[in-house]
């Protein structure tokens, strides 16, 4: 078995005896059109070492009407492994007028992630199935867990193979780096922020490690920064269960629900799960079969927004009918694959940043006992019988995420919608609470993240970024 790259001499964050000289950051932008430029920057690798191996940034930014401009906004739609480039170049679709006007939106694709330096690519489009869709989640014999074991290490020796040194210093920690370091090379003393599900955790680092920068900063979809790894899953699972029965209740009480079976939805989904981990549906040619774990991975995605249920209910409709096809179409929309069948490569990033931030290493037999308080938390959607072997066989983490707090950053904004299932709202009630001053805001939904839900939290996100008149904490948003 191969063993997991530990730490070489030098991989710390230790202070050197002498500090080093920073780099000094510069940007030269070029313009694309439609008010868009792009740029490169190039930042440390390891900012212990600034003037040692550097990565280069691929930033964008929508330049703000020079009249009514307040300053720059960064930005970061979530993953962690989202590519957020995408959000300079789209602003205009992300955001209304009142920001895209008096703000150049600056967006960039974190290290690890996009077209920037480390870019975390650690299988081919080809063996996506192999690795997400092709394990049985509830092994019934030492033979299929060995499985995913084998598939545990096997990812993480091709990443460690691929992605090189640079995979243990992808984490939170550089990213907030590298937002400062952007900052510099922008010439502002303080800057704007918004950021989306994991681009709170982002925005939260690099609001507790560079306070004095921070004019502003919105956090939307935000999880509980102090949870462990255990935790924070509990806390996922717990809220796309709450989802996923509430959309059953839904299907149940609608006679025109396609997954209505006679009022009883519940107990038809119940069924249809049990079918799919006995028997699953065969895939088409070429394709893994539509077995539990792509079910699972499917109403996972269906749960982000309510916008989706449609599309579920006749999914699980045509499963019942022995057609897998519409499962399957859901969760490549999840792994994010194109109808070419090539896939984006931000489930990979996910899973190399999230490792890089935990400072856990658990063994098989550790992760299994860690999973016990897990297994049966969430039975309706996540019915595992497994712990989660997704760090157990990366390098250590040189760096781990640091602990959250704001102290000296300001008011900050945390949204926190009601029916969101992968941040749900305690959980964004807890980010608030972690910070110096957070303050929450409720929005009253069934999706992931609130802004543009409706026209009281469109107001009061933007009264607080232009006029910088932070809401009352606990506001809500009907």
């Amino acid at each position: 078995m191969p063993t997991p790259i530990t730490a070489q001499p030098g991989d710390t964050l230790a202070p050197p005896a002498i500090e080093p000289e920073p780099l000094d950051y510069k940007i030269e932008w070029t313009e694309l059109g439609g008010n868009v430029d792009e740029a490169r920057l190039v930042v440390p690798l390891d900012y212990v070492d600034p003037q040692g191996e550097t990565i280069e940034l691929y930033v964008t930014r929508h330049r703000a009407d020079p009249n009514d401009r307040i300053g720059s906004l960064l930005v970061n739609n979530g993953g962690p492994g989202s590519p957020a480039s995408t959000m300079g170049i789209n602003a205009t679709s992300w955001f209304l007028p009142a920001i895209t006007e008096r703000f150049d939106v600056v967006g960039w694709d974190p290290r690890g992630t996009g077209a920037s330096g480390g870019a975390v690519d650690c299988i081919d489009d080809a063996e996506y199935d192999e690795f997400f869709a092709a394990g049985d989640i509830t092994p019934e014999d030492a033979s299929d867990k060995a499985d995913l074991v084998r598939l545990a290490e096997e990812f993480a020796t091709r990443c460690q193979e691929r992605v090189g040194r640079a995979l243990q210093y992808i984490g939170t920690n550089n990213s907030a780096r590298d937002m400062d370091a952007i900052r510099q090379a922008l010439g502002e003393e303080q800057v704007s922020y918004f950021g989306f599900s994991y681009g709170s955790e982002l925005g939260a680092v690099w609001a507790t490690l560079f306070p004095t920068t921070v004019r502003a900063a919105v956090f939307d979809g935000a999880a509980d920064p102090n949870a462990d790894s255990t935790e924070s899953t509990l806390q996922q699972w717990i809220g796309f269960e709450n989802s996923l029965n509430t959309f059953l209740a839904e299907c149940s009480a609608t006679p025109s629900c396609a997954f209505h079976n006679d009022g009883d939805a519940e107990s038809a989904f119940d069924a249809l799960f049990v079918q799919l981990d006995e028997s699953p549906i065969p895939g088409p040619e070429g394709r893994a079969d539509v077995n539990l774990g792509v079910a699972v991975t499917g109403v996972v995605r269906a749960m982000y927004s309510d916008r989706f249920w449609p599309a579920l209910e006749r999914s699980l409709d045509e499963a019942q009918s022995g057609d897998g096809a519409g499962l399957l179409a859901l969760q490549d929309a999840y792994y994010q694959r194109g109808a070419d069948g090539t896939y984006s490569n931000l489930l990979e990033s996910f899973q190399a940043i999230s490792c890089a931030d935990d400072p856990e290493r658990l063994t098989v037999e550790e992760a299994d006992e860690q999973a016990e308080v897990l297994i049966g938390a969430a039975p309706r959607l996540f019915p595992h019988t497994t712990g989660s072997y997704t760090c157990s066989f990366f390098p250590v983490a040189v760096d781990p995420r640091i602990d959250v707090t704001g102290v000296g950053a300001g008011p900050i904004v945390i949204v926190g919608t009601t029916g969101d299932p992968s941040t749900p709202l305690d959980s964004s009630r807890r980010m608030a609470a972690s910070l110096e001053d957070g303050r929450l805001v409720i929005v009253e939904a069934n999706q992931h993240t609130g802004y543009r839900v409706n026209r009281c939290i469109e107001d009061t996100i933007h009264n607080y970024l232009i006029q910088l008149e932070a809401p009352d904490t606990e506001t809500v948003c009907g």
